[in-house]
């Protein structure tokens, strides 16, 4: 993941996917290939090509664009890498946003095909919550020949600690 999903970053992101502000998706993408310049990601070494986790067919028509796509070919630009279409999902699941924890954990299912076995992908989409969609897809790559995959988000949701609610306090401890 590049940046947390909060703040700035989450209003950058929503604007993108839900208020057709593709003017974005160059930035987005720039901010994943500076985190993956720092954990020293070598393009044409370590990865040999770009592709993403699309989207349902319903959402795609509804916004009129694939978000992940969007923001996968200009990374792809950016590093010098083609750019392929290399998964296909299996039905459509419904949109992921408003879903329950448990309920994201149940990710789609994706075709794969890859136009040569042994190439390290890397497999981008937008925002992670559970990362089942991204571990799905990377699953349906591997199955097909893909020797390394590796999965990237430019956004993801922080993990959250249970606190107590305010005002609850543990019972003290007498003793005996």
């Amino acid at each position: 993941m590049a940046v947390p999903f909060t703040g700035r970053a989450r209003r950058v992101v929503l604007g993108f996917k839900f208020h057709n502000r593709r003017a974005v998706a160059g930035h987005l993408a720039g901010l994943v290939r500076r985190r993956l310049e720092q954990v020293g990601v070598r393009p044409g070494i370590d990865v040999d090509v770009v592709t993403w986790a699309p989207t349902g067919d319903a959402r795609r028509q509804e916004r009129g664009f694939d978000q992940a796509e969007l923001i996968a070919r200009h990374l792809a630009r950016q590093l010098g890498l083609p750019c392929r279409r290399l998964l296909i999902r299996e039905e459509f699941s419904g949109p992921q946003s408003g879903r329950s924890r448990a309920e994201r954990l149940q990710a789609p299912g994706f075709r794969a095909r890859l136009d040569k076995p042994g190439r390290s992908v890397l497999l981008v989409d937008d925002v992670a919550t559970t990362g089942a969609t991204l571990g799905s897809a990377s699953a349906a790559l591997r199955s097909v020949g893909a020797r390394d995959v590796l999965s990237v988000a430019v956004a993801g949701t922080p993990v959250r600690t249970r606190r107590r609610p305010t005002g609850h306090r543990r019972p003290l401890r007498q003793a005996a």
